[in-house]
């Protein structure tokens, strides 16, 4: 039986099925272990991990009278914080496939000038603000047009430009939130900029660190986890950021309950700003491929965040991150009523729950069929989304064709 409990609660004997929190926060190659040394404890309680799932079948079980949850519980909390959510999509100017093909090009072109900047700041050179403020601006325009064709294009970043392409999906995300949040234009664009600078702070991370393929050891894990407090060096040195900007850098690994890093805040001792830019650069992590770990989907992604919600995210900021990227998020693999699977397209105007999906494969026959766009909104009451599912379990590759409409050579949507 799974159990979710406090990491306060653990004991040697356990079997640890599963962290509750993004591999940012804790050290640990594996996250399905048996719990025999005191030296993994110790880590595990020393860690930002708050809460994790047992499996009693395979070890100790709780003490009586400790609070545990069940995965029907769990499940049903999130789901229910999800549902919580439900609103229009952000407007949109111009269709998905309309967008894509200029922010393609925004993507080449904001990586080489993300490489340009971060490598400056490892050679200890300043940072030019103006060319920081042209991109942002450059990338706030395409979110304007589209919120979500940038915003999922970065999010298939290889692991070898993560560093890179993860700042320029975060600043995305900070300003498709911001306009959520209904923030005046310029803190849209002060949230960009942050968004664009909070990681600078891995340029003082050895390469061969940062870009490990295998397990980090302890000083290495923690050697990562000063890059806040070196990117808030690298900022006040270039004397040309505000301190929205800079609190951002320091703070986006602050967590609700304050078990974050590098300062432990909690609650209202964190900025608007830095509660946004946590959300924001967790999804964009968890949804992305790493040199040690396959990004998640992006529609489970958001539920394994409603399930952290907690202690990690402020409540209010995490409802308007839905909002704003979908409780389906574009590029999301589902399944509907009828039995087909579909990749999600489109958010729609006027639900969240009921987006455009590309159908490609019944899963009752477990067979191709012809590709269709269903808008689910227009099929209430005859089909609709049931749940999520893996493209990795389904032996799916390339599913992000689908949503860029790029034809595939024969049968290399499936393994």
């Amino acid at each position: 039986m799974l159990k979710r409990i406090a990491v306060a609660d653990l004991r040697l004997g356990m079997h640890v099925h599963e962290l509750c929190g993004s591999w940012m926060d804790h050290p640990f190659w594996k996250t399905r272990f048996d719990l025999s040394s005191e030296r993994d404890l110790q880590r595990l309680r020393d860690s930002g991990v708050s809460e994790l799932w047992i499996d009693t079948d395979k070890g100790r079980d709780l003490e009586a009278g400790l609070a545990s949850q069940s995965v029907a519980e769990v499940r049903a909390q999130a789901e229910a914080r999800l549902l919580a959510a439900e609103a229009p999509a952000l407007v949109r100017r111009v269709a998905l496939d309309e967008e894509i093909g200029r922010a393609q090009k925004l993507c080449g072109a904001a990586k080489a000038a993300v490489v340009a900047m971060f490598n400056d700041a490892r050679m200890g050179l300043a940072i030019d603000t103006g060319h920081v403020g042209e991109l942002v601006e450059e990338i706030a325009a395409s979110v304007a047009r589209h919120p979500n064709a940038l915003i999922s294009l970065a999010r298939l970043k290889t692991s070898d430009e993560y560093t890179y392409m993860h700042s320029v999906a975060v600043c995305a995300l900070m300003i498709a939130l911001a306009r959520r949040l209904e923030l005046d234009a310029p803190l849209v664009r002060e949230a960009g900029v942050a968004g664009l600078l909070h990681d600078i702070g891995k340029m003082a991370i050895p390469p061969q660190v940062l870009n490990k393929p295998g397990k980090l050891t302890d000083g290495e894990f923690a050697a990562v986890r000063e890059h806040p407090e070196a990117g808030g060096r690298i900022l006040l040195d270039s004397k040309q950021v505000s301190a929205l900007v800079l609190d951002v850098c320091l703070h986006h690994h602050e967590k609700i309950d304050g078990s974050g890093y590098p300062h432990h805040l909690a609650g209202e001792q964190i900025s608007l700003f830095a509660k946004m830019a946590a959300v924001c650069d967790v999804y964009d992590a968890i949804t992305s491929d790493r040199p040690y770990k396959k990004g998640w989907d992006p529609a489970e992604s958001i539920r394994k965040m409603a399930e952290w919600c907690a202690g990690h995210f402020d409540e209010a900021v995490f409802q308007a991150f839905v909002k704003s990227v979908g409780i389906y998020p574009t590029g999301s693999l589902v399944r509907l009523e009828s039995g087909r699977l579909g990749v999600v397209l489109e958010q729609h105007d006027r639900s969240l729950l009921a987006p455009q999906v590309k159908v490609f494969f019944s899963a009752r026959s477990k067979m191709p069929i012809p590709q269709e766009v269903v808008d689910l909104e227009k099929q209430a009451g005859r089909d609709r989304i049931v749940g999520r599912e893996s493209a990795e379990q389904w032996g799916f590759r390339h599913l992000e064709r689908l949503w860029l409409n790029v034809e595939p050579a024969r049968g290399s949507y499936f393994g």
